[in-house]
């Protein structure tokens, strides 16, 4: 009688351990509603070597608050992208902007046509490219 008992217990505990344990999983989604519409802001005279930067409804983690305009000092080589919303496959999202790589500095002369380049090779040749650094001229950078 031991032996049926002492092998039924160890029946249902192999059978207990191949029966999958419950689980239960918890999600939390936050959604953002539509931030309100801009404010009116009295634009300020420019200053000379400062940026404007318009205000714009930022969120603490509860609500929308209206952060007003401010000067910012200018970044030489840099433009400055303004805080925007958009909505997203996620809800409402704010980018907040900030300084971003500006476009690259305008080049005043630049070889667009081979017969161009070919002209400029005859003037490097007779001394006249002597300021480009080497293995650049080839890349057209001169």
């Amino acid at each position: 009688m031991k032996k049926i008992i002492l092998a039924t217990l160890i029946a249902v505990s192999a059978a207990s351990a191949l029966v999958p344990v419950a689980q239960a999983q918890v999600s939390v989604n936050i959604n953002i509603g539509a931030p309100p519409p801009p404010r009116t802001e009295v634009l300020p005279p420019p200053r000379h070597g400062y940026v404007w930067i318009p205000g714009f409804w930022d969120w603490d983690g509860h609500r929308h608050f209206w952060r007003e305009g401010h000067w910012l000092r200018e970044r030489p080589g840099y433009v400055y992208a303004q805080p925007i919303w958009r909505e997203g496959p996620r809800g409402w999202e704010l980018d907040r902007g900030g300084w971003r790589n500006g476009p690259p500095p305008r080049e005043e002369y630049r070889h667009d046509h081979r017969d161009d380049d070919r002209d400029h090779d005859r003037d490097h040749d007779r001394g006249r490219g002597r300021d480009c650094p080497p293995g650049h001229e080839r890349r057209g950078e001169c």
